[in-house]
Parts: C-alpha cells; structure tokens; sequence
C-alpha cells in the first residue's frame, strides 16, 4: 500500500509545472503538466495561426493528434508539433521570438527537414507580415529603435556568446586557424580548412599587405588572422579583443608558434584603439556594435589610421536596415545587428573615407554553416558532457537558421575595403586578388 501510494506521488509530482534553473543560454525549461485536452477554441487557433504565418504547406497538430494543413496543391514540409496549449498560445503571441524557445525546451517538435521547415517558414511569415499593416507599424517602430552597445553592456554581451568555452568552438570550428567567420570557397569543394585560409589570404591582399606595416585588428576572435598575417605576410599586429577566454587562448597560440613579438593581443575595447597604423581591419565585430556605434568606430578609424592606410570590415549585413531575429537576438548573440550598406557608410562618409571596394560572399556563408553545421552534430557526444540538451537543440537551431537565412538572401557577408580620400597607391585591377593559392 505504502509503495502504490509514494508510486502516485512520484507520477503526481512528475505532472506539476515545475521550472528549473536557467541553463546557459537563459532558457527556462519546464517539467509539463499532462496536456489538458483539446477543445474547440484551440482548433480554431490552430486554423488561424497557420493564417497568421501564411498558410506555409505544414501539418499542424496539437497534444491530442488533431491535425490542420491548409488545403494546397504542395506537399507537406514538415510536421510540427505543440506539446501543450501553453506553447501555441506562445507562439501565437510573437512566432518569431518564441518559436526558438518553444523548440529548444521541447514543447514544439518539428517531424522533416529543419532547414527545408525555416526555409518555408522564413518565406511564407515575411509575405504574411508585408500584408499585414499593423505588422508594418510594429516593424518601422521596432528598426527605429535605438542601436547602442555600451562598455558594459558589449562585456556582457560578448561574455555571453564567446566565453561558452573553447573547447565547444574547436570541436566545429576549421582547425587551421579557428575562424568564426564566413569562408572563401573559391573552389566549392574545399574542405572548410582550406576555404578559412582563402579566407585570410583574401583579406590580406585586399589589403594589400606587405612586409613591415603596422595592422590594428578590431575584435580579434581567437587571434588566427592576426598571426596568419604576422606568418605570411611579414606585418606586427595588435588585435584588441573584450573576451577574456579568446585572449587567453589567442596569447597561447601565438607564444606556440613563437609569434609573440609580432602580434600583441589586448584585452580591451575597440574603442579604446590607441597608436597609429599603415593598416585596420575588422572581421566580425561589426554585427555586435549596433548601428548607433557606427560614428564612433569612424572616429576610431579616422584617429588610428595613417595618411596612407588601408582599412577593411567584413561583417553580416541585410539589404535593407531590420534588425536581427528576435530569438536569435535574445538567446544566442544579445546586442547583435547586422546593417545594410547604406548605414555601414556612417563609418565611412563623415570622415572622408574612399570606399575602393565592395564584395558579398553570401553564398559563401552558406557553404560556411553546412560545414558548421555538420561537424557540430557529428561531435555531439561531445558537447553533451558540457550542455545540457535545451543548449543543443538551441544551437542547431541557430546553425540551420542562419543558414536559411543567407539561403534565402535575408542576410548578406559585406567585406569593404576603404581608404584616405587622398589615397592613390591603388591597384588597376582586381588581378592581385585571384592569384594562384598559396
């Protein structure tokens, strides 16, 4: 009797809400209650939620197995799941921030190909929010909004994303020189190693680089591109960097391979730049300023560099000004915001600077997240003896929907080379940038 009645209090407890402590990304997962059963009301939200993101050719189903797809000539993409009414409702609220919370705890299954569902999703919630005016004046109000990255605030933000460990970004990263950029896939069919020294070396000659200059790296990651350019190109370096864990391990590499006295790393703030240098150039730090710091970077820019130098910024971007996805935003890069060209010309316009060239390698960063993508699932194993699995699934969905993203051209990968108005050491052609391999 005793052992039936502790067998109804475990199966008791077991069904009460009950919210456990934060995991690294601050996602709350809850122990659910048994689903309450489906009544009319949630059939009817269920119908005018896939009339809310457009009617997508999904199957829809609630926690009891009833099922709606929108009558349609295509087939089925995928079949998602609500596990209980409390995350339809969620997700009825604002499916762009929740969606990803609601699939990271498990209370949203998605049944097919996960980047073919937020291909489709991406599409059909982008026509659905265009055709919708209220939609709209949420839209140009939530643009507006200011875009300001304090001190403080961008420590805790790059704490936030970078500091995870070390150890999790070797284990998907390249193994040449850990880059956490976009690759150069000159040949489609390189292997993500050799495509990150494309990469370097693309940059480099962008830049023009040449024995003795003197380069200020603005967000140095953990450090690869600044000893591949004090290596191969003979140039000192001082790369400025606010993660503490990349520093650490930037510092380490470069002592290993006796580059020490060619490349300094500091832990300090881009703003902070101080010294003047034949060369500046900022791969991947852009996205995390916001586009309110825009002028500031200028200044720094504008007081760094020399008469004669070269400048270049590789940085996610848009093809019109929109801030990032809301979830993506929250949970995986907080302060984040990639901007279209025309508000990355703040850096430049009110300073004189002469933009020599712009290139997107869109297509590029595709090719850059399948290879993230595959390897992150291939050493799972591994990265379930740090995360926990509401981490995992997080993460798979940021890799696979950043990866639709630039799939579908809502983000683009702006590199632009610039320099002093006054500049005329320029090259002809862009021959100098396609020379063989090295």
């Amino acid at each position: 009797m005793q052992q039936q009645q502790e067998q109804r209090q475990s199966e008791n407890t077991q069904q009460r809400v009950q919210t456990t402590s934060k995991n690294k990304l601050g996602v709350v997962s809850k122990a659910l209650t048994k689903p309450k059963r489906v009544n009319v009301l949630d059939r009817w939200l269920l119908r005018r939620m896939s009339a809310l993101v457009g009617h997508p050719p999904f199957i829809a189903s609630l926690w009891d197995g009833v099922e709606y797809m929108h009558q349609t000539e295509l087939p089925a993409v995928a079949h998602v799941k609500f596990k209980d009414r409390g995350a339809m409702y969620w997700f009825l609220i604002d499916p762009e921030l929740h969606f990803g919370d609601l699939y990271s705890t498990g209370r949203l299954e998605v049944e097919g190909d996960l980047l073919k569902f937020l291909e489709v999703a991406y599409k059909s919630l982008a026509v659905s929010l265009a055709d919708n005016m209220f939609s709209k004046m949420v839209k140009t109000w939530v643009n507006r909004r200011p875009k300001a990255n304090s001190l403080h605030a961008s420590r805790h933000n790059i704490h936030h994303h970078y500091d995870l460990s070390n150890k999790f970004y070797e284990l998907w990263l390249d193994k040449a020189a850990t880059q956490y950029t976009c690759a150069y896939f000159p040949d489609p069919n390189m292997s993500l190693e050799e495509a990150q020294i494309a990469k370097l070396h693309h940059v480099c000659r962008k830049l023009q680089l040449k024995p003795g200059d003197s380069v200020v790296e603005a967000g140095c990651g953990w450090g690869g591109l600044s000893r591949f350019m004090a290596k191969n190109y003979g140039v000192t370096v001082k790369a400025y960097n606010i993660s503490h864990e990349q520093i650490v391990y930037a510092r380490s590499r470069a002592l290993q391979e006796g580059l020490s006295d060619k490349v300094e790393y500091i832990e300090d703030d881009y703003r902070n730049i101080q010294g003047e240098y034949d060369v500046f150039v900022s791969v991947g730090m852009l996205e995390h300023i916001g586009n309110r710091g825009y002028s500031a970077l200028g200044e720094v820019v504008d007081r760094c560099l020399k008469p004669d130098g070269r400048g270049l910024v590789h940085s996610i971007g848009r093809n019109f000004p929109g801030p990032m996805n809301a979830w993506i935003e929250k949970r995986i890069f907080p302060g984040a915001y990639p901007p279209s060209i025309k508000e990355m010309m703040d850096i430049f316009e009110p300073f004189n600077f002469s933009v020599q060239d712009v290139e997107n390698l869109r297509l590029h960063y595709s090719r850059t997240l399948e290879h993230w993508r595959q390897r992150f699932e291939d050493n799972l194993d591994i990265i379930r003896e740090d995360f926990d699995e509401t981490f995992i699934r997080a993460w798979r969905l940021y890799l696979v929907g950043s990866l639709a993203a630039f799939n579908n051209s809502d983000l683009q990968l702006f590199q632009i080379v610039f320099t002093r108005a006054t500049h005329n050491e320029l090259p002809w052609s862009r021959a100098h940038l396609y020379s063989p391999a090295d």
